[in-house]
């Protein structure tokens, strides 16, 4: 599946923002489903992003990855949790000061969409 920008709408992207809102599309190649990861090209065919797509929000791409050779999957799924889990556990030392803390923040961990909480031994999804 593959989404295509309006000329001059992959500026934001170009810029590293992970959001591509519904205005900026010009085309969707095929019927994404909800969630279902897409390539996101400029106008020319250029490769944008990768994404997840959302039908029905304002915000219609959420971005995973810029680059091309990823592939999302499981495996780039758990590591961006490991990598956001490392981050705040060794990094911040939030795991032995803390019981309570946000364990992956969506778009700033790399992973769009997708809170997680920690509180003591129990994480909210």
């Amino acid at each position: 599946m593959q989404v295509k920008l309006k000329p001059g709408r992959e500026k934001s992207l170009l810029r590293g923002h992970p959001w591509v809102f519904s205005g900026a599309i010009l085309s969707v190649q095929g019927t994404p489903l909800s969630g279902q990861v897409v390539s996101v090209h400029a106008h020319d065919g250029t490769f944008l992003a990768w994404a997840s797509f959302s039908p029905n929000s304002q915000i219609r791409l959420r971005v995973w990855s810029f680059k091309e050779s990823d592939r999302i999957d499981a495996h780039f799924i758990q590591a961006r949790f490991e990598q956001a889990a490392f981050y705040r556990t060794l990094c911040l030392n939030l795991n032995t000061e803390n019981n309570a803390y946000r364990l992956v923040h969506a778009e700033a961990d790399g992973l769009p969409g997708i809170i997680v909480d920690r509180y003591h031994q129990t994480l909210v999804f």
